[in-house]
């Protein structure tokens, strides 16, 4: 047990055209765009109040937040953030007198409210740690243990002893307590499955001491991913695609054997591809209500209500995290297109909210451009596709150039959400569409499974797709179109300038160049997926070889900008250095930013602004009409 340290810091206090869109008094530097992004997360509640994380890139760290029910304080603590599965989440499990939390370097503390302090409880450097959850009848901790390539379910005493409860699956994920503390269910899943492919549900007794008692598993009646489980008194819910969308089930066993019944809902999913621990996408309340997330069309939207006659609530909101309840108010991370995160307390009776934390008005005296939803139209060999639009906020000449973001993942999703960097682009004279490719989340398991097999394939025709249509709409200049994306992303950018001719130039941040060599460093976590999205290599060699943009440097035509953090361990710097040293050996020039201080996904707000100044020269340079774009 390490000394003790103070933790208190105190209280704190429609798209228009031409010359019809207003002139804003100013608009952002690129530093702007990347300072003061507050993003929160991991909200849970308990007796004291609300808790949650808050990163703020100015900080470069992430730190605790608590409402009290009265003031909002900070908890002054080392930087925090989970790393099981590489994605993290449940950093945070509350208690009466004390908060539980894993610090960025993977040690568990415990956070004093009352007398102001943080104690070490558990330090092991090999050790990795998610998916906490208060177990308040005996005072323990429950998480997801990772160490040395197994995870295990585990129980942390008050003074940092640790018990294995449930050990043997390759992944454990979504542990929940009943409200007596008498039963446990959690979520397993095995390689080569990612959890939202297939998992299985187990449920126990817990006896006084808290050993597992008549352990019973699950999976649905048909193939599935089961996420979230929860109790509603001794009633276990879960959220479950079987039937082709992330809906909610009752499960009750009779014997050995689970009964599923469905609760009345809309063909929508409920939840988006569970990447990190912890989410919580519904949530039951007083009275036999509950409270439940859809997503429509790539929008969150919060329902609220009896079973059977919810109610939609909040709807200037479009993306809803981390709901909870405590004393009866339902409470919720919420996320709008025109102001930053913020911490939503909702009456389920009135239905009335009121923000406790957050929705600042991000740059005072700029217009915020909202986005519109686009959907390419079916096809009789491709389905709709859906995206977000974001004209500029200045008027151009023309038609205005366009920057197409390919999502990273690729089985994740884009919302409707204020993002800084976009607004960048629009008071520029550039419009940003957001493409949900096919795989994306949120539209069924049927078209989030789609991919399989055609990664680099169904993901670059649909970011085409939409390319074209803007342009027949009228809404970009089809010469001008330039495509964007991180990760994942980035290999749908480098196979979209290999297979297409629709782009004028592209932009690989941090992008997957070869996956057959990652398939050999990728970590756990991800190291059956690359598998899944384009078949065993010793099965399909050759599509692999056409999938593999390293081997393709030569067929590219347009020009290509490239940003690789050093320290990356998710795309290791060898992709990207490979890729550069391809296309110059081909006679190419690609352009290479490299940030040796960085990680996967950039951090330090003076790397992110300079990287948001390159590309704008770089967008700039390879524009046909450059000088319509400011």
């Amino acid at each position: 047990m390490s000394g003790i340290h103070d933790c208190f810091s105190g209280a704190e206090p429609p798209r228009i055209i031409g010359s019809e869109r207003p002139t804003p008094v100013q608009r952002m530097t690129a530093r702007q765009a990347v300072d003061g992004h507050v993003q929160r997360g991991e909200l849970t509640a308990s007796e004291a109040g609300l808790f949650w994380l808050e990163s703020d890139s100015s900080l470069g760290k992430t730190i605790l937040k608590w409402h009290d029910g009265e003031r909002l304080l900070t908890l002054a603590t080392p930087g925090l953030g989970s790393r099981v599965n590489g994605y993290g989440g449940g950093t945070l499990a509350a208690f009466p007198d004390r908060v539980v939390a894993v610090t960025e370097r993977q040690h568990l503390i415990s956070v004093s409210i009352g007398a102001g302090h943080w104690t070490t409880l558990v330090d092991d450097p090999d050790t990795a740690w998610g998916g906490l959850v208060a177990d308040r009848r005996r005072e323990w901790v429950l998480a997801v243990r990772e160490s040395e390539g197994r995870q295990a379910l585990v129980a942390i005493s008050p003074d940092g002893q640790c018990r294995c409860l449930h050990e043997g699956a390759d992944f454990y994920g979504a542990p929940v307590l009943s409200p007596d503390g008498r039963r446990i269910a959690w979520i397993t899943w095995q390689l080569p499955d990612m959890p939202w492919l297939r998992t299985r549900l187990w449920l126990a007794e817990l006896d006084a001491e808290g050993h597992l008692q008549r352990v019973q598993s699950c999976v649905p009646p048909v193939e599935g991913s089961i996420q979230q489980p929860v109790f509603a008194g001794q009633v276990l819910w879960v959220l479950s695609d079987h039937q082709g969308w992330w809906q909610p089930w009752e499960l009750k066993w009779k014997g050995n054997d689970a009964v599923w019944t469905a609760a009345p809902a809309p063909a929508q999913d409920h939840a988006n591809a569970p990447w990190q621990l912890g989410e919580r996408h519904h949530c039951p309340l007083p009275g036999g209500q509950w409270a439940r997330v859809r997503y429509n069309q790539g929008t969150g939207e919060l329902w609220v209500g009896a079973e059977a006659a919810l109610t939609r609530v909040a709807t200037g909101f479009t993306d809803f995290r981390c709901l909870s309840v405590r004393d009866g108010t339902l409470y919720c991370v919420a996320r709008s297109p025109d102001r930053l995160d913020v911490v939503l307390a909702i009456d389920p009776d009135t239905l009335g909210e009121q923000v406790l934390a957050g929705g600042e008005d991000p740059l005072p005296g700029v217009h915020c451009q909202t986005p519109e939803t686009f959907i390419v139209p079916q096809t009789s060999r491709d389905p709709a596709v859906q995206g977000f639009f974001y004209g500029p906020t200045i008027p151009v000449a023309d038609r205005p150039p366009v920057i197409l973001v390919a999502h990273g993942g690729p089985t994740s999703a884009v919302y409707p959400v204020y993002n800084p960097q976009i607004q960048f682009w629009c008071q520029r004279g550039f419009a940003v569409a957001e493409v949900n490719y096919r795989g994306s989340s949120g539209f069924g398991r049927r078209f989030r499974l789609s991919l399989a097999n055609h990664w680099g394939e169904f993901d670059v025709q649909d970011m085409a797709r939409a390319a074209g249509y803007l342009s027949k709409e009228g809404r970009v200049d089809g010469d001008r179109v330039f495509v964007q994306g991180r990760s994942a992303g980035g290999y749908t950018v480098l196979m979209a300038v290999i297979e297409t001719d629709c782009f004028v130039a592209g932009a690989s941040l941090f992008g997957v160049t070869d996956p057959r060599r990652l398939r050999t460093m990728t970590h756990r976590f991800e190291s059956g997926y690359l598998d899944w999205l384009l078949g065993a290599p010793e099965d399909q060699p050759e599509r692999w070889h056409a999938r593999t943009p390293r081997h393709h440097a030569d067929r590219i035509r347009t020009p290509v900008i490239f940003f690789q953090g050093g320290q990356d361990r998710v795309v290791v710097p060898e992709q990207t250095r490979t890729m550069v040293e391809s296309m110059k050996a081909a006679g190419h020039s690609p352009e290479l930013h490299w940030f040796e201080d960085e990680g996967h996904g950039f951090r330090k707000p003076e790397n992110l602004a300079a990287m948001l100044e390159w590309l704008n020269s770089f967008y700039r340079g390879h524009s046909r009409k450059a000088n319509d774009c400011l």
